[in-house]
């Protein structure tokens, strides 16, 4: 998938590429980076034909702290 320059135009906006064994590892990796910084959220999995593991990718902003580190 692309990444589109208005994901990582100012310093501190990342894209993170998520390659797990399965969707609950992956939604449970998702779930912890949310709460550390504003994050795009858990995001749609996906399975490549012919690869093992699924991939997400999460939009996050590590700038803004996300509930848990702002207690």
């Amino acid at each position: 998938m692309k990444i589109d320059a208005q994901h990582i135009d100012e310093p501190g906006l990342v894209v993170l590429d998520i390659t797990a064994a399965g969707e609950t590892t992956a939604h449970a990796v998702m779930a912890e980076l949310e709460q550390w910084w504003a994050t795009s959220g858990i995001m749609p999995v996906r399975r490549e034909p012919g690869m093992q593991g699924v991939k997400a990718r999460v939009y996050a902003d590590i700038r803004r702290r996300g509930p848990a580190a702002s207690a």
